[in-house]
């Protein structure tokens, strides 16, 4: 009894993500097709534009800070009403000395010194220390791996002053080194169905998006609003975009502002990274979870608490299929119940493909390859995933570890 309870909750649960997810990629795939008709609209003539405080948070990122800055120079957006503020966080490298240089040939460009001493203690204070003296009427945030396309941020401003719902919009990030190897196609292909699906398909439907980091504007006004970043989230973008909708503002999602990122080269470093975005959602969870009911919209609030929750249910999910195959397998234990369930099991592994190849399709992927990364997604990309949701839990809830930020590696690469 209790062994067919069990197999039928895990049943239950894998297939109700799988419907829901199939229902936000077909939302996704219609919001991509009215979003590129859009494009021509998205920047009218005539409007009067606001200042622009881009911030830049720089720990040791001499590799690529040039490149993120040049990026945002080129920027087509008045320069007159734009100012770039790269917070060299306590760097022991060349980062503040080659901005320095850079400053001597852009007005536009300032830094924010943090010594070594105070420096490093994560994204959120670097933001904070950045906001202190960004002068924009808009703050905008780039990762300082980034290079944005020169129209990205301009496409960004246009729909805050275009909607005043907003408090909040934020663009498409593709991954620079997604040819570099099988971790970084899998990466790209993970991004892609995340904003395509996740981010596209829940605005269409809900009007729900969460701020991915990067990318990414905010009225100042807002942000006095709701309050600054909060230095103890290791996902800062996810606890800000829960305040935002807590106070009733609006995050859009808009394809047609691209940046392009680096994404982990390495295993240990993707394992690390994926573990600070565990942790960081453990640790917004948390503080929100006694505060669903003071959203405004009941539905919102459930849309964002199921978000925070997707780890866990897929880890309960997935966990309690494999327990069972392998018991069943020595002969241990063996549901009772009868079924197509290999019919079931084939048809969530074909949607899952089918998704994916959907989602591909909307940009410049060989589908034929997209088939092969999915099946490979699906039995080795996504078991990893597993093991770094219990590892951020066990690091949150058994072993207790103090929160501490851990950035990235960066590489020596170009866009491939």
């Amino acid at each position: 009894m209790i062994v067919d309870l069990v197999f039928l909750a895990s049943v239950v649960v894998i297939w109700s993500m799988t419907a829901y997810q199939l229902v936000l990629t077909v939302a996704g795939y219609f919001y991509a097709v009215q979003s590129s008709q859009d494009r021509e609209v998205l920047s009218p003539a005539g409007l009067d534009w606001p200042t622009v405080s881009v911030l830049v948070p720089a720990h040791n990122e001499e590799r690529v800070i040039r490149a993120t800055v040049q990026a945002l120079l080129e920027q087509d957006y008045p320069s007159d009403r734009l100012e770039i503020v790269v917070i060299n966080d306590g760097s022991t490298d060349r980062t503040g000395e080659l901005v320095e240089d850079m400053m001597a040939r852009a007005h536009p460009l300032r830094v924010v010194n943090i010594s070594a001493a105070e420096g490093a203690r994560g994204k959120s204070r670097a933001l904070n220390e950045g906001l202190k003296v960004a002068r924009g009427d808009i703050i905008a945030v780039y990762d300082a791996d980034n290079t944005p396309e020169p129209d990205a941020l301009r496409l960004l401003v246009v729909q805050l002053l275009r909607h005043p719902e907003l408090g909040a919009a934020l663009g498409k990030f593709r991954t620079l080194n997604r040819r570099r190897n099988l971790l970084t196609r899998l990466i790209n292909l993970e991004t892609l169905a995340f904003q395509w699906i996740t981010q596209a398909g829940r605005w269409n439907l809900v009007r729900v998006a969460l701020l991915p980091g990067t990318n990414y504007v905010v009225w100042r006004r807002v942000l006095e609003d709701v309050g600054p970043w909060d230095e103890r989230a290791m996902s800062e973008d996810a606890e800000l975009s829960v305040r935002l909708y807590e106070k009733g503002y609006l995050i859009k999602f808009v394809p047609a502002a691209v940046t392009y990122e680096q994404e982990p080269e390495t295993l240990g470093v993707w394992v690390r990274q994926r573990t600070r975005w565990v942790r960081g959602h453990n640790y917004v969870l948390s503080k929100f979870l006694t505060r669903v009911t003071r959203f405004r919209s009941p539905l919102i609030a459930v849309e964002l608490l199921s978000f925070l929750c997707l780890h866990y249910l897929f880890l309960i999910g997935i966990v309690a299929s494999d327990i069972l195959f392998v018991l069943s397998l020595f002969s241990l234990a063996q549901p009772s119940l009868t079924g197509p369930f290999a019919a079931v099991w084939a048809l969530a592994f074909l949607l899952f493909v089918l998704e994916l190849v959907l989602i591909a399709s909307l940009e410049d992927e060989s589908l034929t390859s997209v088939v092969a990364l999915a099946v490979v997604m699906y039995f080795i990309y996504c078991q990893g995933w597993l093991y770094v949701v219990v590892r951020g839990f066990t690091e949150d809830v058994v072993l207790r570890k103090e929160r501490v930020w851990h950035k990235t590696p960066r590489f020596e690469t170009t866009r491939t």
